[in-house]
């Protein structure tokens, strides 16, 4: 007997409507906020990356337990990524615009097998908004208005139900708090590189900083 799945399948009866309305009014948006959105939600998420690269410069002059959140947010990133793939596969939702007669996509609808829920760039922008969240409170608000424009894009452009958007941001906070907080107790791992030859790489740490009379650590990570 072939496993029992978690079948959505047609999520249209969920919020069919709602997705309706919005790739309506992407169909009647000026070309160049259609455009926008489109580049936006093809390449929005290598700012993650970027974020995450500044994220690690500044951490260099922060605690090791900093720096170790730093380290760890690709990591966090991948493992959403997984647990999100492990979902898709159970699930199985047709893609909207492919379910929905007369849906018009601003980008290409995924072929067969391309399944929607949830939706893999939403888990992977909310997953490294709240990495960041635990390694700079400033810099992670800015990605989360980043995680969300990118999970409403997804809509926008048609590839994704609404509901596929927001399980998805769902799926990316719940699985990287635990281990944004687990990462923190990396600290000693990077005490212990930071007087080796990683230390260009991993920086001097808060202790040296406040004693070259930089702001501390508190300070650095509000």
């Amino acid at each position: 007997m072939a496993p029992r799945r978690l079948a959505v399948y047609d999520g249209s009866g969920i919020d069919g409507g709602l997705y309706t309305r919005v790739t309506g009014w992407a169909d009647r948006a000026p070309h160049w906020l259609d455009q926008l959105v489109t580049v936006w939600s093809a390449v929005g998420l290598g700012l993650f990356a970027v974020f995450m690269l500044y994220a690690w410069w500044r951490a260099r002059g922060a605690g090791s337990a900093v720096i170790a959140r730093v380290l760890a947010s690709p990591l966090i990133v991948v493992v959403a990524y997984a647990v999100n793939s492990g979902f898709k596969g159970a699930v199985e939702e047709v893609r909207p615009c492919a379910q929905i007669a007369g849906t018009v996509s601003l980008e290409a609808c995924p072929g067969a097998g391309d399944w929607s829920f949830p939706s893999n760039h939403t888990v992977i922008a909310f997953a490294a908004a709240t990495a960041l969240w635990f390694v700079n409170r400033r810099l992670g608000a800015v990605a989360y208005v980043a995680a969300v424009l990118m999970g409403a894009s997804r809509v926008w452009v048609g590839v994704h139900y609404p509901h596929d958007v927001l399980v998805g941001a769902v799926v990316g906070v719940l699985v990287a708090v635990p281990l944004a907080l687990a990462a923190g107790r990396a600290a000693p791992l990077v005490d212990r590189a930071r007087s080796g030859p990683l230390r260009p790489l991993l920086g001097a740490g808060a202790v040296a900083v406040s004693a070259a009379g930089g702001p501390p650590l508190e300070a650095q990570r509000r």
